[in-house]
């Protein structure tokens, strides 16, 4: 007796597109049949945008020895 999320709780699908920086527009990015990744920007390109917006914790005292 079980039913699906959509009868028991009414949830629909909506077909609207995520919130994105505006930077990332027309980013696209799939896994293939063989299990490849594929992207419409390049790792470079995605770890430069990474570099410029994503603190990374890890390097706050790399300048600091003690």
């Amino acid at each position: 007796m079980t039913r699906s999320l959509k009868a028991r709780y009414g949830f629909q699908r909506t077909e609207s597109k995520p919130k994105v920086n505006s930077e990332l527009e027309g980013f696209d990015i799939k896994i293939n049949s063989s299990g490849e990744i594929e992207s419409s920007y390049t790792v470079d390109q995605l770890n430069e945008f990474l570099n410029r917006n994503v603190y990374d914790k890890k390097l706050k005292n790399e300048g600091e020895i003690e």
